[in-house]
């Protein structure tokens, strides 16, 4: 026993330098790193891209967004094909062991076709122009938004809308096909980018040119003609119409390409043909090259559908908002008109006149600007449209009477519930008084600015910015929830407050009246399940640990973004009329959509912790992707410790020329160069991670061991000599030796000083949402109390400083999720700080007043080194009493 007392002492004192190599070769262990660290990287982007593609899905099924049967099959495709991607790479950091996975995709698949079978599709992607009665959301991939929209005003609501009729994204295929444009005008998009405007404009016209110039298949002119010639028919006569762009993604919830494409108007019967050409040219005009570039928008995503409709010739017009465009709270109708056709109003060439109904029944005119307009628009006789002066006094008299602006108030309420958003409409009256809509698509609103609406209601926020995760508002005490054990004592009807939002958070999503986290954003897991439950969520809000106070009440507006003091009754019954369900906004294509994404996007797997956290009970895609995700982070955590380590199979690390207890593998790019010999220089790491962490390291000098009293000593002396677990590792090489395993963004470091393990793990890029540092610290050589309360000790601190922390038994589990480059840098420094400082300090855990000394002291070293804390409230002392650890 006593040469077994002996080494354990010594173990703790001094480093070994032990152990031969085992196993698998140097190269081929550096080789296998390299492989898993690669497939680690690529499983996150593609989780990240399925995750955005469940997000673009729900916005479509909520309402946000026109789609059709190609939506549905290429969104569900892609979805699959990056799920499919993520177990690839999961069994290939981890081979063989989650191949159950891909029998799970295969169901789930199987039962995703049998919710695409559509009739319909077949005959109307054939068809190369479509009446404008026959159009609908269910065509939008047919004919785009715009003509969908219109489709749905005249199926609907019965409101007045021109006859007329789309040409569709077929017959735009053919004219680019059939004319062997597609690979020209891709040679030429090659050539320039969109900060390249010189450059930019010639490519522009070329483009143009070739499209306008280009021959019309002679099916597609005569579907287009004889369209033309039975839009005529019940009228006996021919007349002029306006051709419009309907591109697909146009008129979309953020992407709307206003403006961007052309329109013709008052267009006579023997131009249709050329102005069609020319529209459809419009899509490379340098506008709308620039908006595709700068929006990230693949070129072949927009195929430009046209729309053809009798022409109004207007007296006046101009455009609705269904609700303020500068103020998310304020939900005023606000009517803009002109004289003549609204093409001036769109333009914003003259000033408008402007009409402010407040939402009641009937809508209630509160507000009247007449302004001068020196200038209208009018079509001329024959063809085409000209700018004329407004003369005399008539510049000053209201374009619309107060009769004619309540009517169109009204219709934008009804469009506003058809489109089940705010909305932006276009219309014209004619000469006869009759109003004609012309365009409705969904409103783009900012957040409430100083003296709006919001802000005469409501007050001031407590705090206010972030992103809408999931839309709504909802009223609760605080709860602020930093560990497992918080989920627990969470209250029905709280609103949960956290750092961050983990999966794990969803146990309580059918308790909680809102989600607030400042961390995330709208594609994340827990935004998925929130806008599932239909709970409002705020997510990237910095700041609200510390403002929100526990146990207060609080209102939580996500569609403004901004919390409130107290129960806001207004606001929250707002909210809930707009969450009611709208029975009449129910299309095919939602019905359908609703079912593919019921395989897709339900949730189920949450506690990684639990038994049922396993392959074969994945029921949905977005399962599996959460099952991936945690493996792949737990198997990169582990795989270092699969392997036996040989002293020669990483480079040392020499400091300031002396050799260091640190030793480095490179696992892609985390050296300057191939590094000869067996030590490698602090300035030939190039690993983001590793700069940081050592910058804690080496912030602030350790100043040794705590003083041990006899009962310290003793207790470290029975434990090393009883237990058999410190006797086997303090034989390992790689526990008494510090290893990092890195690339340039990624770290895993396995570390050891004395009895106490520590393993750190990072990515650190410019991709926010796939950052993270991990952390976990255990053991010690004192008996167990005093290792569970130095595990405490640390989780504490380091839950000041922003981690999510998690205590178990005599470990601490830490974690940074999802923040900016520069937030997981101040992390790893405080990391790499409390590598250095936490050592030994088990030995004082019994004795309280020198246990709160060490906590200040480090608390106020971390100040020096990384500043104030980040995300959480002002320190305080947290007893470490036998008392408050039972409990």
């Amino acid at each position: 026993m006593f040469g077994k007392l002996a080494r354990a002492v010594k173990g703790l004192f001094c480093d070994s330098q032990s152990d031969a190599p085992q196993g698998m070769t140097e190269e081929q262990i550096q080789t296998e790193f390299k492989k898993r660290y690669h497939h680690f990287k690529l499983l996150l982007t593609a989780n990240k891209k399925a995750l955005e593609l469940m997000t673009e899905m729900e916005e479509a099924l909520n309402g946000r967004r026109t789609f059709g049967m190609a939506f549905i099959r290429a969104h569900s495709t892609a979805v699959s094909v990056n799920v499919y991607k993520i177990v690839e790479h999961l069994n290939s950091i981890a081979p063989g062991r989650y191949t159950e996975l891909y029998n799970r995709i295969k169901d789930i698949q199987r039962r995703i076709g049998e919710c695409l079978i559509h009739s319909s599709e077949g005959e109307a992607s054939m068809a190369l122009v479509i009446p404008l009665e026959k159009t609908g959301r269910d065509l939008a991939d047919q004919v785009g938004g715009k003509m969908a929209g219109l489709g749905e005003i005249v199926r609907r609501t019965g409101l007045p809308v021109p006859p007329g009729f789309a040409i569709t994204a077929r017959a735009y295929r053919r004219l680019i096909e059939d004319n062997d444009l597609k690979d020209e005008v891709n040679r030429l998009l090659q050539s320039a980018g969109p900060d390249d405007q010189r450059n930019l404009l010639i490519l522009s016209s070329q483009i143009r040119n070739k499209i306008t110039e280009s021959e019309l298949p002679a099916d597609v002119a005569k579907a287009i003609m004889d369209a033309y010639a039975a839009l005529c028919a019940p009228f006996g006569h021919t007349f002029p119409v306006s051709l419009r762009s309907s591109a697909l993604g146009e008129d979309e919830a953020g992407q709307t390409f206003a403006g961007q494409f052309s329109s013709k108007l008052n267009v006579g019967p023997e131009d249709i043909l050329q102005c069609y050409k020319e529209i459809v040219a419009s899509k490379y005009s340098p506008q709308a090259m620039t908006y595709r570039f700068n929006r990230g928008i693949p070129d072949e995503d927009v195929a430009m559908c046209v729309g053809v409709m009798a022409m109004v010739d207007a007296v006046a017009g101009g455009v609705i908002y269904s609700r303020n465009p500068l103020d998310i709270r304020d939900d005023s109708v606000r009517i803009h008109s002109a004289f003549g056709l609204p093409k001036s109003v769109v333009d914003g060439s003259v000033g408008t006149d402007e009409f402010v109904f407040a939402r009641e029944t009937p809508p209630k005119l509160i507000e009247r600007h007449i302004r001068q307009k020196d200038q209208e628009f009018t079509c001329l006789p024959g063809e085409g449209v000209c700018r004329a002066e407004t003369i005399g006094a008539r510049a000053m008299e209201p374009s619309l009477t107060d009769a004619q602006a309540q009517t169109l108030a009204e219709a934008a309420v009804a469009l506003e519930t058809m489109h089940g958003a705010p909305v932006d409409v276009e219309w014209a009256v004619d000469a006869a008084g009759a109003i004609q809509f012309l365009q409705c698509r969904e409103l783009v609103q900012l957040p409430s600015q100083s003296g709006g609406t919001a802000h005469r209601v409501c007050g001031t926020p407590l705090v206010s910015g972030g992103v809408t995760a999931s839309p709504g508002a909802g009223c609760g005490p605080v709860c602020i929830v930093r560990r497992e054990a918080d989920l627990l004592r969470f209250p029905r009807g709280g609103v949960l407050v956290a750092v961050e939002a983990p999966p794990r958070y969803a146990s309580i999503i059918d308790r909680a009246a809102a989600i607030v986290t400042e961390k995330g954003g709208a594609a994340g897991h827990l935004a998925n399940v929130a806008r599932e439950f239909r709970v409002p969520a705020i997510m990237g809000l910095p700041g609200a640990l510390h403002l929100l106070v526990p146990g207060d009440e609080v209102t939580v507006d996500a569609d403004g973004r901004a919390i409130y003091a107290g129960r806001l009754q207004e606001l929250l019954d707002e909210a809930e009329a707009q969450r009611q369900p709208m029975p009449e906004r129910i299309t095919p294509m939602h019905a359908i959509l609703r079912r593919v994404m019921n395989e897709i996007t339900p949730l189920s797997l949450i506690d990684p912790n639990a038994p049922e956290f396993a392959p074969e009970n994945c029921q949905s895609l977005h399962d599996v992707t959460r099952f991936c995700h945690e493996k792949s982070v737990a198997e990169m955590f582990n795989f270092g410790q699969e392997f036996h380590f040989s002293k020669r199979a990483a480079k040392q690390l020499k400091y300031k020329g002396t050799a260091m207890k640190w030793w480095f593998i490179n696992l892609d790019d985390g050296f300057t160069h191939e590094v000869p010999g067996k030590f490698v220089k602090l300035e030939e790491i190039c690993s983001i991670p590793v700069g940081a962490l050592w910058d804690g390291i080496i912030a602030i000098p350790w100043q040794g061991p705590p003083p041990v009293d006899g009962r310290g000593l003793m207790s470290i002396i029975v434990q090393a000599s009883t237990n058999p677990h410190l006797e086997a590792a303090a034989h390992s090489s790689f526990a008494e030796r510090n290893y990092f395993m890195v690339a340039s963004n990624y770290m895993c470091l396995s570390s050891r000083f004395g009895f106490h393990f520590c393993t750190v793990e990072t990515m650190v890029s410019d991709r926010n949402q796939e950052n993270y540092v991990s952390f976990q610290f255990k053991g010690g050589a004192a008996e167990y109390t005093r290792r569970r309360r130095r595990a405490q000790f640390v989780g504490e601190i380091l839950e000041i400083h922003g981690f999510v922390v998690e205590v178990t038994e005599d470990a601490s589990f830490a974690r940074v999720n999802g923040g900016p480059q520069e937030e997981m840098l101040r992390a790893l420094k405080v990391i790499g700080y409390m590598l250095m400082h936490t050592r030994q300090l088990d030995m004082i855990m019994h004795n309280e007043p020198m246990v709160q000394s060490y906590k200040q002291k480090i608390l106020d070293d971390l100040v020096t080194v990384v500043g104030q804390p980040l995300h959480a409230s002002p320190p305080c002392p947290v007893k470490t009493s036998e008392a408050v650890l039972e409990s």
